[in-house]
């Protein structure tokens, strides 16, 4: 089929990959997020998807808003049978939806209807869920609400950060994705409308949504930590310093909520249950160093607490 791909980030990177090598496809543009400034050099840079298209001599077409008219001509003069989307981040409205003969499929990090929204496996990894997955469905103007052509699942590990979770996800739903394309292009497959019931969302995770709460029990604050791991991290303040926190590791100790403990082997803070050890730790403007020799360096007062 002829395809234009939607996507942005380096999620969306394997399914792009897997569709260009595709002998039953021809993917003949990619849409993608304008390019940013990133980084501590404040560089304009291509995103993920737009770069693998460049480096294949594919068109990217980057529209600071999918309702442009110059777009939707261009779209339109491109006449994909189907556009494939993962993670592009825009809405689309109506007149775009409605261009490609076989529409839309959106790869969702979710089992839907659970945790439709911008953030699907950090509510997941969040709420101590054994299982997660994505769904492959056919877009419509609703939040992630049309139906579901095919589903792969995914355990979630006790371990697993965001990053570890969406890696393994990225990779098991480009075959997905791909499959659902073949079926389309071959008439085989049909979409089933999603239930009813079961519904959750997934809003995006905030700066200000990391911050880590010390009155929460361990078990929460972990699963936390490791859900907002590696963006936009997980934080706290340390007297008057702020820091992003790694994964965590759970004790048998016993503080109180946000007391810091710090001895030979030892960077314990205390949560509403057992104190958890802390590892690594970034301070605000420094890279990751070991949490252990930064609270040595600092020289923490004994009436210094996390909060």
């Amino acid at each position: 089929m002829r395809l234009v791909f939607a996507g942005t980030p380096e999620p969306a990177v394997p399914s792009l990959e897997r569709l260009i090598r595709s002998a039953r496809h021809e993917v003949v543009a990619v849409i993608t997020r304008p390019d940013a400034v990133a980084g501590r050099g404040r560089k304009v840079v291509r995103s993920p998807i737009g770069a693998l298209a460049d480096a294949h001599g594919i068109e990217v077409l980057t529209p600071e808003r999918p309702s442009d008219p110059e777009f939707l001509a261009r779209l339109t003069d491109l006449a994909p049978e189907c556009a494939p989307v993962v993670a592009y981040g825009a809405l689309l409205p109506q007149k775009v939806l409605d261009v490609p003969a076989l529409g839309w499929v959106n790869l969702h990090f979710s089992l839907l209807p659970a945790w439709r929204g911008a953030a699907p496996v950090q509510a997941a990894i969040a709420s101590g869920d054994d299982m997660t997955g994505a769904s492959a469905f056919r877009l419509e103007a609703g939040m992630d609400t049309g139906p579901v052509y095919g589903i792969v699942t995914e355990r979630i590990r006790g371990t697993d950060t965001a990053g570890d979770l969406l890696g393994r996800l990225a990779d098991s739903g480009a075959v997905l994705l791909e499959s659902v394309l073949d079926g389309l292009a071959d008439g085989t497959i049909t979409a089933v409308p999603q239930p009813g019931d079961g519904v959750s969302y997934a809003p995006k995770v905030t700066v200000e949504k990391a911050r880590i709460r010390w009155d929460r029990t361990a078990v929460v604050i972990d699963r936390h930590v490791r859900s907002v791991t590696p963006a936009p991290g997980a934080w706290t303040t340390i007297g008057d310093v702020r820091v992003k926190v790694g994964p965590l590791t759970l004790t048998d100790d016993r503080l109180e909520p946000g007391e810091i403990s710090v001895t030979k082997s030892e960077f314990l803070v205390g949560t509403s249950t057992v104190a958890v050890r802390l590892d690594r730790i970034q301070p605000q403007g420094k890279k990751q160093m070991s949490a252990l020799d930064w609270a040595r360096g600092a020289r923490l007062d004994a009436k210094v607490r996390a909060q």
